[in-house]
């Protein structure tokens, strides 16, 4: 059985049931998801930023750590092995009740996971992706978050003095679907427990969110990258996103392979491609590098960084229209600093891109806005 629920006529659904047996062919045929506003932020559970899953009561089926695999979820229906059918995500046992006389499992049974996020920040929405989980995925899931300091152990973190706060109460979800939450609660988060009640496989986990770096970590840093995700910088806006996601450009490290960067269509007109980003908070801009690691028939031919200092500042450029080469990472000194909010690189006549990076420090004002927003939300 197959029931959608639609949610006030929005443009995305809530799934229960079953899903259908699997009949051959491809897996992902009736496979059940749909458009969700949230996913827009940035991934706050990715293995890339260094998110982990660090704990789980049971993974007796299926290895916990599948959960945060970046590739979707496959499906062999050969793929066997000495425990049973083997799935890509995280399986658990099935549970029992305490005697032959009550055989089910009790309303408060449940398995559950540790999640450590990447970077910590305000969570906005959550895909608990149940794939090819056609009847063995749980009736019900929920998510718990905390904030801890440092580097917390599993058994610190499940501690009786540690304070979880619901982000997705118990609900029901369906098998073989993308079901999605939108999370309304203003705290910023570093860990999360995500329970399925009673039992089950979970393929995938997404934490979408907007990073809330510790403002005492870049003080002590001084220069770093002020448009990073993992400082606190984020991509509002980009003119295309037909091969890969903008937000490519501000992960941590090197670009690994072509995708892994920002990629666009070809234009056959005679316009430009575009990135709008905000960053950590007002800065001092000194030095930049735009790579394009892996691009190398299709990176972008020329360049140009801007910057502007608040919502309504005007847009000044620090970077001059410049010569790209293919996968090639250029590096520049500014010839005076920059300061600014915001910043947007701007290609020429499109292609892409792999890592955008601003060096700098933060200006007292950005300092001071940084400290009072990470208060706000319990930092």
């Amino acid at each position: 059985m197959i029931t959608v629920t639609a949610l006030h006529q929005s443009s995305w659904a809530s799934f229960t049931g079953d899903a259908n047996p699997y009949g051959g062919g491809d897996p992902y045929a009736d496979y059940r998801t749909a458009d969700f506003p949230f996913t827009q932020h940035a991934n706050l559970a990715d293995r890339q930023l260094g998110a982990g899953v660090i704990a789980a009561n049971d993974e007796f089926f299926a290895q916990r750590e599948n959960l945060l695999v970046p590739e979707r979820a496959e499906f062999d229906p050969e793929h066997f092995g000495h425990k049973g059918k083997i799935m890509d995500g995280w399986e658990t046992r099935r549970r029992r009740g305490a005697s032959a006389d009550h055989p089910w499992p009790t309303e408060d049974d449940h398995d559950w996971a540790l999640i450590r996020l990447g970077a910590p920040g305000v969570v906005r929405g959550i895909v608990v992706d149940t794939a090819h989980f056609r009847g063995n995925y749980p009736q019900a899931v929920s998510v718990e978050g905390t904030s801890v300091a440092g580097s917390p152990s599993p058994e610190e973190l499940l501690a009786d003095d540690v304070k979880w706060t619901t982000l997705v109460p118990r609900t029901a979800v369906g098998g073989h679907a993308a079901n999605g939450f939108a999370v309304d609660v203003e705290q910023r988060f570093t860990h999360l427990r995500v329970n399925q009640h009673p039992d089950g496989g979970i393929a995938r986990l997404r934490v979408y969110g907007e990073v809330v770096p510790d403002p005492k970590w870049l003080a002590a840093l001084g220069t770093f990258d002020v448009v990073a995700l993992e400082n606190g910088g984020r991509v509002e806006d980009a003119s295309n996103l037909f091969y890969s996601p903008a937000t490519n450009t501000i992960q941590p490290g090197r670009s690994r392979k072509m995708d892994d960067g920002w990629e666009t269509r070809r234009r056959r007109d005679r316009g430009h491609d575009w990135i709008r980003y905000r960053l950590a908070a007002q800065s001092e801009i000194r030095a930049l590098e735009i790579d394009t690691a892996y691009l190398k028939g299709n990176s972008a031919g020329w360049a140009s960084v801007s910057v502007k200092d608040g919502e309504n500042g005007e847009w000044t450029e620090i970077l001059p229209r410049t010569r790209l080469q293919p996968d090639t990472n250029h590096r520049f000194v500014l010839p005076t600093p920059a300061v600014g909010t915001h910043a947007r690189v701007d290609i020429f006549p499109d292609g892409g891109i792999s890592r955008l990076r601003l060096f700098g420090t933060l200006t007292q004002e950005g300092a001071t806005h940084l400290t009072a927003h990470h208060q706000e939300l319990g930092g």
